[in-house]
């Protein structure tokens, strides 16, 4: 387990900008203690300092995880949020898409989100904006990108994709063997 290098560490908090923008400094000074992120077998998990200083005394071929596991980087070197990150985006989220209860299910699946599943869309949302999917009752499902602004939504089929779906909470009943 190692600190993020420089380019590591910048090509992940784009990513994290991307849904959370300035908010990114709530996730490291948080009231409850300092919380940092390390990078272990490509994956990088979001750990307070203190679990931190304890897991030091366990060597690094026998650590399986540390913290919740925000992501990984792949071999060309990107950086891909993982579904177990939602739980720390969805309270600083930006911009908020509310599907409709039929659409949850397909969701779910790993299904884009339609025009006729969208049930509200924050305001002044650009295209291909990271945004944080919900339930009607507020609950965080996953995260996408927007395909569409929020002024072209008003105008689309209800047949076409308004969210490109990127993680959501199915995940952790379908590829629980990966998770980590």
């Amino acid at each position: 387990m190692r600190p993020l290098t420089e380019e590591e560490t910048r090509v992940m908090f784009e990513k994290i900008a991307k849904y959370i923008g300035e908010n990114l400094q709530l996730l490291v000074d948080r009231p409850d203690g300092t919380y940092c992120f390390r990078l272990h077998n490509d994956r990088v998990y979001y750990v307070s300092e203190k679990i931190l200083k304890l897991a030091a005394n366990i060597a690094g071929d026998k650590l399986v995880s540390l913290g919740t596991c925000f992501g990984k980087f792949t071999k060309t070197h990107k950086f891909r949020l993982h579904i177990t990150a939602l739980d720390y985006l969805a309270p600083y989220a930006k911009y908020k898409v509310w599907i409709k209860p039929g659409a949850e299910q397909s969701f779910l699946y790993g299904n884009h989100v339609l025009k006729s599943g969208l049930g509200r869309i924050t305001e002044n949302t650009s295209q291909y904006q990271g945004v944080v999917v919900y339930s009607m009752a507020d609950i965080p499902l996953g995260f996408g990108v927007a395909a569409k602004s929020t002024q072209d939504c008003r105008k689309v089929d209800p047949m076409a994709i308004v969210v490109f779906h990127q993680a959501d909470i199915g995940e952790y009943v379908r590829h629980e063997e990966t998770l980590t």
